[in-house]
């Protein structure tokens, strides 16, 4: 019995052993987990966050140096959060009742298909709506490095508006909120941001028209200063 159980522990890995299992460094692998939103950078070195710990993660500190690291579980190879980071294709999830209720919006108003990506900005991105260039461009003046509907690293199919990696931040833009099956999509995706614990921006039209004077001080709430 004893054995049993032995065996049914799981093993854990260090982010070196990962590493070399995907062809990477470590110190690029823990910036990989750091922008799932598994761990954070800390001064004394890699913490664990509240959705790695979900995941198996164990948090330790060096004997001698006092810094901190991580080991994983080693089914954490075959998540399919981080398989979708090495192989661009499509994470098929078994459906949970909020993924059904996010599935069954999306088709509902067909929102991509009635808003598709045709206006350029800055950097190059392909938005949907002047706000969202006016974001984006606002970004690529600030010098942040930003992504464009970035699947969030959950189990959920959500896609957030920008992501912001080097802190994590998620940026939302509410723009039809007096349409009923857009504003219940907004309940869902807030629900989720709040059921994970995710940085996150909203913004709005009122803060379009002077995004200089509330966009900043949204960034610098998560310590990110662009002025």
């Amino acid at each position: 019995m004893d054995n049993g159980q032995q065996n049914d522990k799981p093993k854990f890995l260090n982010a070196t052993t990962i590493g070399k299992h995907f062809d990477i460094s470590s110190q690029r692998l823990n910036l990989i987990f750091s922008e799932l939103g598994w761990i954070e950078k800390d001064i004394s070195g890699w913490q664990i966050t509240k959705l790695g710990k979900g995941l198996g993660g164990r948090q330790f500190e060096h004997e001698t140096s006092g810094g901190t690291y991580v080991l994983w579980p080693d089914n954490i190879l075959t998540n399919k959060n981080l398989a979708f980071v090495f192989k661009d294709v499509a994470i098929i999830e078994q459906p949970t009742p909020q993924i059904i209720k996010e599935v069954t919006i999306t088709n509902s108003d067909n929102f991509r298909e009635k808003f598709p990506a045709t206006l350029r900005t800055k950097d190059g991105h392909m938005v949907r709506s002047r706000a969202e260039v006016i974001i984006d461009n606002a970004l690529y003046d600030y010098k942040l490095a930003h992504a464009y509907e970035r699947k969030l690293p959950i189990e959920e199919d959500l896609y957030s508006d920008f992501f912001i990696p080097t802190e994590n931040v998620y940026i939302e833009f509410w723009g039809m909120e007096n349409d009923p099956k857009y504003a219940e999509r907004k309940k869902v995706k807030l629900e989720i941001y709040k059921k994970y614990d995710f940085k996150l921006i909203e913004l709005n039209d009122s803060d379009i028209s002077n995004l200089d004077d509330h966009l900043p001080k949204k960034l610098l709430k998560y310590g990110i200063k662009v002025y």
